[in-house]
């Protein structure tokens, strides 16, 4: 009988807490999470996939939706089963008993970050603020113009899909300014959203991207120099 009653009472128990659970209003930030998609990523943005908040109760805190690609990029993305906002205002992701796996904090408005072992930083944002992602290798191949702002071309230079050692081949044309031929580029990679150009010596002049057909030397000199696709 005893043994009955100690049962029932954490069924009781049970359904109380469970019950409490279920009638916890839902956090004005929480509402704001679930209003809008959110791009899950590493720093480099070469691995991202897209995630939904839900305010709706799950296994664990509150409901959430990864698309497809997440299961491929992060395969850890599995044992994620739901989320919370913490007190002091971590957005925790949980596994099936409640655990955090993950918790980020938010670095300015509409973007969270957490570190994970064998990753990285990780980060979420709003989808809203975030634009195009990075330009990949594949993207650049081709022949491109040195020009001087404002100026006229001083180099076409051609950025290969051949392997230069750990970088890509890059060859320049006939008749090239001197302020090239010093440098003598040999070879090219894509760093962070950045194209660098490497020379023999190591040393690297680095490109920002302004549009899809111009980009412009960092840091700027007093000689400015953009790379133009013709």
């Amino acid at each position: 009988m005893m043994r009955r009653d100690v049962l029932f009472g954490f069924a009781i128990a049970s359904l109380v807490v469970a019950a409490a659970q279920a009638q916890a209003p839902v956090s004005e930030q929480a509402k704001a999470m679930a209003s809008g998609g959110w791009e899950f990523s590493n720093a480099d943005r070469d691995k991202r996939c897209m995630i939904a908040f839900k305010t709706a109760p799950a296994a664990a805190g509150m409901k959430l939706d990864f698309d497809k690609a997440c299961a491929e990029a992060f395969p850890f993305i599995k044992d994620i089963a739901g989320w919370s906002i913490a007190e002091n205002d971590f957005l925790r992701l949980l596994d099936a008993k409640g655990k955090s796996l993950l918790d980020f904090s938010e670095v300015e408005t509409g973007m969270y970050e957490a570190p994970r072992p064998g990753e990285g930083i990780l980060f979420i944002q709003a989808a809203a603020a975030l634009g195009p992602p990075p330009k990949e290798a594949e993207q650049m191949i081709g022949d491109w113009g040195l020009v001087r702002r404002a100026g006229n071309p001083i180099c076409t230079l051609t950025l290969a899909n051949t392997a230069a050692g750990p970088d890509l081949a890059l060859k320049l044309k006939p008749g090239c300014d001197a302020f090239v031929t010093r440098f003598a580029p040999t070879a090219w990679q894509m760093d962070r959203g950045e194209l660098l150009l490497k020379n023999a010596r190591g040393q690297t002049w680095r490109f920002e991207e302004s549009d899809a057909a111009t980009w412009s030397r960092v840091p700027e000199t007093a000689e400015p120099l953009l790379l133009v696709r013709p």
